[in-house]
């Protein structure tokens, strides 16, 4: 700890001025600072999620819909039509005439990997159909308590 004496010149032990020397104080704070920077992120990836069922009731389906479905051997069929993933865009624009806001029915097989549906979406947004409604099962609701969210 640092001493400094009364300007005054008068050296008496009972007349010094303390001096908190706070670098130190300031050193462990970025430290600590540092350390929850680089904790933060990482307490929130093991973060157990449980999805929540959907109750909603079914859309209306148009009355010709554009079903694209995504077997498990990662096969393409638009309609009852199997089509190469290269002609995907040019198969969709015929079926659609052309309108790309024509929302497009994707059906996956729920043994696919994620990436492989992933990949499909991004083909789909390449060709300029964004309003795409993934197709599931119907199930009966799920009993939620009142007041849930």
């Amino acid at each position: 700890m640092a001493f400094a004496t009364r300007p005054d010149g008068d050296e008496d032990a009972a007349d010094e001025l303390a001096e908190i020397n706070v670098t130190p104080f300031i050193d462990v704070i970025l430290v600590l600072l540092i350390v929850f920077m680089i904790a933060a992120p990482l307490a929130t990836v093991s973060v157990p999620v449980d999805l929540p069922a959907s109750n909603a009731a079914p859309q209306p389906a148009p009355a010709q819909p554009v079903v694209l479905t995504l077997d498990a051997e990662g096969a393409l069929s638009l309609g009852e039509e199997t089509i190469d993933r290269a002609a995907l865009a040019s198969a969709l624009d015929a079926a659609t005439g052309g309108d790309r806001t024509t929302r497009v029915f994707l059906r996956a097989d729920q043994t696919l990997p994620y990436r492989a549906l992933m990949d499909l979406l991004n083909e789909l947004r390449a060709a300029g159909y964004l309003a795409v409604a993934l197709v599931g099962l119907e199930t009966s609701p799920v009993d939620v308590p009142p007041g849930a969210p």
